[in-house]
């Protein structure tokens, strides 16, 4: 079995993956979109992708390509708590560039701001991509926001420990393939991902969008907006909804569909919790 994930080793997508999948094959690839890919055309039997976290909300990436371009789904989901590292090749330098993802950066900037308030921050397509590239450059005055992960595997040392901002601090991850795998980890909740498309001559059309779900005591866990990116003003709904009792999610959609609202399955899946 191959499964794809958002590398290089170290990153929090690779500690998700080994998890799920432990004996598996795992592949690494630059960038979210390029993880998608690879599930898409068949190189792979699963993708590993982050959808959202807790401090930074959604990653658009995953859930714009997964609207526009793409026809496949979400089978499984793994929630992974976040900590987040500083780290360089020794103790006690003066950093000059500090290197990680745009979400973990954005997770550690009060601790960047009132400690390194004059390094220059360097976005990069993962954290353990940074934790790489710090590693290679020793004599450097770098650092990189990773996990505890990517300080063992590139040989960095922990300069501060857990700066994100918020200790409650999770990302969820999404498992896309063809069918549900079996995951040893306990399972939490059954939920369901939808992308609705509202009529323009509905007044009130997201309010009785929500109703559908409302009347029926179905628990909606999440609902964004995003462009649809054909004319300014025009959105897209992204909801997730509780999926405990799927026969009343099925007649939520039929309504949905009476009333003239589109919508697009991202995701059918069960919720595990990471180690």
């Amino acid at each position: 079995m191959y499964v794809a994930y958002l590398g290089p080793r170290g990153s929090f997508t690779h500690q998700v993956a080994h998890q799920a999948f432990p004996d598996a094959e795992l592949l690494a690839f630059a960038n979210i979109t390029e993880v998608i890919k690879a599930f898409e055309s068949g190189q792979v039997d699963f993708s590993v992708i982050p959808v959202e976290n807790s401090i930074e909300g959604s990653v658009h990436e995953t859930l714009d390509y997964l609207f526009h371009q793409a026809e496949i789904h979400a089978v499984a989901e793994i929630i992974q708590p976040i900590a987040q590292q500083l780290m360089a090749t020794s103790q006690g330098k003066d950093i000059e560039v500090i290197y990680s993802h745009p979400q973990a950066i954005a997770q550690g900037k009060q601790y960047i701001r009132e400690h390194y308030p004059h390094a220059r921050i360097e976005m990069t397509a993962s954290t353990a991509y940074a934790a790489r590239y710090v590693a290679e450059h020793p004599d450097e005055a770098y650092a990189a926001i990773a996990p505890h992960a990517a300080a063992e595997e590139y040989g960095l040392e922990v300069i501060a420990q857990d700066i994100q901002e918020i200790d409650e601090n999770y990302t969820r991850f999404w498992l896309l393939g063809k069918e549900a795998p079996k995951i040893q980890l306990p399972s939490q909740a059954s939920k369901v991902s939808l992308a609705l498309t509202l009529p323009d001559n509905l007044p009130g059309a997201l309010y009785k969008a929500m109703s559908v779900f409302a009347w029926r005591g179905i628990d909606l866990t999440k609902i964004e907006s995003r462009p649809l990116k054909t004319a300014l003003g025009e959105y897209f709904f992204i909801i997730d909804a509780d999926n405990s009792q799927p026969d009343l999610v099925v007649y939520s959609l039929k309504e949905l569909t009476s009333l003239g609202i589109s919508y697009k399955i991202l995701g059918n899946y069960l919720v595990y919790k990471a180690r």
